[in-house]
Order: structure tokens, then sequence, then C-alpha cells
């Protein structure tokens, strides 16, 4: 077994191989950007190198960097994570050549499967299923239009090299290929360093199945089940689950088979995943194989119990694997939700800046379910704009999916995050949907569920009553408190046992009596015959507060604001002020402030870089018409008029780095 090893990656992906190389009495090398100096990964590691500037082709990217650093430090195996050059057969080799062994495939499997036009060529002839498409390379827009016409649409443009959502385009109708078929490639050259791109049949209404399979060098290759990743944006995954609600036992024995012939066609011999594309009708085609660590690996591990990055690290030291298909169990169900630093209510474009507060679920088990939390960041520390915007994976494992989901709910409405947008309150109001508990799913799921953005619901009926409930035992905390200071000139007096209060939830006033006791509040709504029970040991200093209402235990995100507080849990949000009832008499004669308008000019709706600005000062524009292109966390983010205008002034020319709503230009 290694001794040393070195981890070519950053984020949570490099803490999580940390941890079970630490397990195993393995030594760890981190590397880092000089944007990453003060890293979460570069703290845990036993050493650190610095390999260059921010951006990832000068540092991540740079191969002979990477090697140098192995050299320096002495590391024997290096693993890669995910992304960056996890699939570069190049690195593979690189590697070899110097004497040091890759923990991953060999580089002939990666060449063959890394390669989405040859993958599918040799997948048919492995006997797997495949999606209709023009496998050559397209050479430009004009060959992309006619190719795309062929076929039928709609069509997906994607990067032969690519992966993780970065260099693919849907084109529904003809005049949207040229445009898709620009941002592929261009995403493709800066994301993975090769700008070709193929085209297929986009499969509508359809699941996105995904087999992990795991091989050694000595022939062995078995599936690990299956894992259901349907729920994405913009071809980014967002939640995963395992097993699939869709899937019965001969349809899961079916593409395991496949995938396993596949990776014995190619003599894989690490962990990887093969992809497949699946109609509603359990039909399936192979999309791509990814030889590499997947984000989503967890789940895979909870249903399993069976460690992916210990079992890569041994199968690269040469062991066989010690367990056999018919070994594999599957135990459970689990559920993973990334958490982005994104902005859900603008259009999820990416958010940067320095996580102010960063305080997750507590980890372990809890009854019969587990909570785990993958992350790569600390509280203090900064999302940069040069790297993927995920912040953390949250993880839940349950005896049934139900159980899983439930806990999910839980844990996200436990999460607090302050400093950056993400996109929490999304995933919470994701968990409590209809559909997505009954498990039908497709990757239009949030298109359709959602549409371009997100905005937290206010919320109504009876979980309004129990913001309003969270919010008088909040009130009750703090006046106890407060009546507990020494020496103010207006001493308060203690809270009374018997108060009337009302609690301003959105622009909805609730009036109620609250009597306190020794197990908690009762609060009396007029509306409701019963009183409301109310438990809590939340103090001021949490930026979560739980309790039980009517015996339910509830996690509600309490956000401080002047003279309130903003309530958040299952994806409903509002602010609450908690008031004497004269007070809320007075505070409805009170005057809102209007908001700027800025309809007239173009602010940038990310922190981003321009890459290129469309228009000149002067020039009339037809709603639609592109005006600029920000680049932000590898994406490609075309900005469009949305009216018919002219433009006045362009207050940012390209190649400047600008903050969120930093204005672009504007308009006459």
């Amino acid at each position: 077994m290694f001794k040393k090893i070195l981890i070519a990656n950053r984020g949570e992906i490099a803490c999580r191989i940390i941890k079970t190389a630490r397990r195993m009495g393995i030594a760890t090398v981190a590397v880092y950007s000089e944007a990453d100096r003060d890293a979460l990964h570069v703290a845990m590691a036993d050493e650190a190198v610095c390999i260059g500037p921010p951006p990832a082709a000068q540092s991540y990217l740079d191969i002979a960097r990477i090697v140098a650093a192995c050299r320096e430090t002495g590391a024997e195996a290096v693993h890669p994570g995910y992304g960056f050059l996890s699939e570069r057969a190049a690195f593979a080799t690189a590697l070899q050549a110097a004497g040091i062994v890759f923990i991953g495939p060999n580089p002939a499997a990666i060449d063959a499967m890394g390669d989405k036009i040859e993958s599918k060529k040799l997948a048919s002839a492995a006997g797997v299923s495949t999606v209709p498409g023009h496998l050559g390379i397209i050479k430009d827009p004009d060959e992309a239009v006619r190719i795309a016409d062929a076929i039928g649409y709609p069509v997906m443009i994607k990067a032969s090299a690519g992966g993780g959502g970065k260099g693919m385009r849907i084109a529904h109708a003809r005049d949207e290929v040229a445009e898709g078929f620009a941002r592929a490639t261009s995403e493709a050259k800066s994301s993975f360093g090769d700008d070709r791109v193929f085209i297929e049949k986009f499969i509508e209404d359809s699941r996105h199945i995904e087999i992990q399979v795991l091989g050694d060098k000595h022939g062995n290759v078995i599936y690990l089940h299956e894992r259901e990743c349907s729920i994405q944006r913009r071809n980014q995954k967002v939640v995963e689950e395992a097993p699939s609600p869709l899937l019965d036992p001969e349809t899961r024995r079916r593409m395991g088979e496949q995938a396993v012939a596949l990776a014995k066609a190619v003599g894989y011999d690490s962990a990887g995943t093969v992809e497949f594309v699946a109609g509603q009708d359990k039909s399936f085609y192979f999309l791509e194989m990814n030889t590499r660590l997947q984000v989503e690996h967890p789940v895979t591990e909870m249903i399993t119990g069976i460690d992916l990055v210990e079992a890569m690290i041994c199968v690269a030291a040469g062991d066989p694997l010690d367990i056999r298909q018919d070994q594999v169990r599957l135990n459970g169900w689990a559920v993973e939700t990334r958490i982005y630093a994104e902005d859900p209510a603008r259009e999820f474009l990416p958010s940067t800046g320095r996580l102010t507060t960063y305080q997750p679920p507590e980890e372990g088990a809890f009854g019969a379910a587990t909570v785990r939390v993958d992350s790569g960041v600390i509280e203090g520390g900064e999302i940069s704009i040069y790297y993927d915007p995920m912040i953390a994976k949250l993880v839940t494992h349950a005896p049934t999916r139900a159980e899983a989901i439930a806990m999910q709910a839980h844990a996200l409405d436990s999460f607090a995050i302050e400093g950056i947008r993400h996109n929490i309150p999304f995933l919470s109001s994701l968990m409590n949907t209809e559909r997505w508990r009954k498990g039908r799913l497709s990757t239009r799921f949030i298109a359709e569920e959602y549409g371009a953005a997100y905005a937290p619901r206010a919320p109504e009926d009876a979980v309004a009553r129990t913001f309003v409930a969270a919010a008088l035992a909040i009130d009750h905390t703090l006046a106890g408190r407060r009546a507990a200071l020494s020496g103010r000139i207006r001493p308060e007096l203690p809270a009374a046992a018997n108060r009337s209060r009302s609690v301003i939830l959105g622009k909805t006033r609730f009036d109620t009596k609250v009597t306190a006791g020794d197990d908690g509040l009762a609060i009396v709504f007029p509306d409701v015959a019963k009183p409301v029970r109310v438990e809590s040991g939340w103090i001021p200093s949490q930026k979560v507060w739980t309790g039980r209402v009517d015996g339910m235990a509830i996690a509600i995100g309490a956000r401080a604001i002047h003279n309130g507080f903003v309530l958040s849990h299952g994806g409903f949000s509002a602010s609450v002020r908690v008031l004497s009832p004269r007070h809320a008499d007075l505070s409805a004669l009170m005057l809102e402030r209007a908001e700027a308008d800025t309809s007239k000019a173009l602010l940038c709706p990310m922190p981003g870089l321009i890459k290129f600005i469309n228009v000149k000062v002067g020039q009339a524009v037809k709603a639609g018409e592109a005006l600029c292109l920000v680049e932000a966390m590898k994406m490609e983010n075309v900005l469009k008029a949305e009216r018919d205008v002219t433009i006045e002034t362009i207050d940012a020319k390209e190649g400047d780095s600008l903050a969120v709503d930093a204005p672009i230009m504007t308009f006459a």
C-alpha cells in the first residue's frame, strides 16, 4: 500500500479523499492555486504545494507542475478526484512515465471512453444500446445546422471531451443551432482544452440513470447498482438518489450487465460510471462513460457500504476486488443534494463572496436515518470566481425513499449559510413537491416545475401558523434575555405569562394570545380552536430555530434583519416582526420605501468576466439580441435585450471583472 498520495484537485472532493486516506494510514499532499492558499483541503492535508496562479489552466490543469509536486514531496500516487485532469489520458501517461501511480483507470481505457464520439462506437460494438446521432467531428456552424436538420429536432450539441454540464447545448429548432454550437465549442475549449463537439438526438421527457462500475487489474468488473440523476438544470445535476424509483430488478440487471460488458471491452480497472438516458417506459440508451469518481458517488456508498475512494486506492495498488457481484447489497435509499453558491432568483447565476456564516447540519445517525455532509469550505472562507460554485453535498440515507427525503428536507432546513446567495431554499422546496416525492422524474423536472428562476413562496395556512409560532418563541426568548440585562435606563419587565402579541408575517398580520409555561408556549389564534403548543431550546446566537410545534420537530432558518427576522423553511420564506397590538397599528401607517428603477440599465447579474460586448453607443437593438457575454465559474452567459432599446452608454469593457449588479451599459 502507498505511504503517501497527492490529491490533484481542490474543494470538497479533495477533502473527501483526504478523509479516507487518513483512515487508511496514508499521508496526503494537497496542491493549491494562489486563490486557494487558505482553503480547507490545504489545511487538512499533511503537506501542501502551491502550483500556480488562480486560473485553472495555469494551476490545476498544469500536468508538469503537478508531476513536479509529486517529485518534490515523494508522493507515490495521485488521486485526481473529478473534473480538472481526472479524465486526461495524457496526465495518467505523464505520471506513469515519472514512476508515479495514477489512482484511476489505465490510459488506454481513458482514451477509449473519454472521447464521447469513440466511446459510442465502442459501446455499440459491445452490444450496448446507443442514442441515434452523428458521431463525426463537426467543423463549423453551417455543418452543425445541416446535421441537426438531418437528425431532427430537438438535438443535443455536446463537447466530445466534456462533462459536468459544460460544453452542452440543446437546440429545439434550426435557428438555435449556430449559437448553441458557438457556446458549446467555446466552453469546451475553455474547460477541457478541446473544442470538438458532436450532435445526437435529444430524448425528451427522459431520465438520467447511471451505473457505477468497479474493476481491478486482474480482469474483475462488478456493478454497484444505479443512481438516478434526472433532477438537472442546464445539464448540470442538482439532486441524485440511489437506487432509482423507475427501475425494477430485471431492468437494473440488464443495465448493470451492459455497463460491465462495456467496461470489460476496454479493460477498465478502477471506479467509473456508465451513463444512460432512459425513457419512462424503462427503455435505455448509452450516453457516455465517465472514467473517474463521480460527484454523486456518496449515494452509492450509502446503499452498498463500499468506500469507493478506498476501493480505487486499493485497486491502484494492485489488490484484486474483495467482493463478487452476488455479494453487492442494496440497503435502503440515499438522497444527495448539491449546495451551490448561486442565486435562484437570478436564474441560478453564480454568486461569489465570503461565507460569513457556514453551519451545516449535524452529521451522524438519527434513529434509522443518517446525515452526511461532504464539504470543502469553512466559515470565513471565500467562494472564488475561478472554480465550480459547489459549496457542499448533503447526503441522507434511510430504510425507505420517503424517510430519506424527509431527513433530507429537515437537514436542508437546518443548514445556515450567509454572505453569499445559495440554492438551499430551492432544494428545500423541491424536496416538498408532490411530483418529486412520488418519483415522477425527468430531466425537464426543474424547467417544468419552476421555470428559469425560483423565488421562495410566502407561507400560508398551516405553514404560516408554524412560522408565527416560531416567531413568537423567538420573541419570548429575546424578551427574557433583555429583561435579564442589568443597568438599563429603561428596564424591560419580564415577559408576562399571558400577553397579546401581533405578528407581521410579510404583509399579513396575525393577532395572538401567548401563554408561557414550564413546558413551553401555548399560542391562541382567533381562527383555530385548539392552542398551538411550542417547545424550543433556541438561543439567540443560533442561525436556525429548532423546536417542536404541536409535537412535530421543525427547523427554521432565522436571519436577523432590522426590527425582525427573515424566516425560511421548506422553500417558504417571509420577513417577520413581533409587536404589541398598539405598535402593530402604528406600523401599518408607515410609508414603504420605493424600489429604484433599473429598467434603463444592464447590470451584471453575477460576479464575472466580460468576454465580449456585442453593441456600440447609439446602436438600436431589438428585443432578444445579444448585448454581451459574461463568463463566471467556467460557464458562459449571453445577456440579451429584454425589449427594443438604444444603447446610451457602455460602462464596462471586454476583459473587465465585474461584481454583481455592476453597471455594464445604459439605454436611452
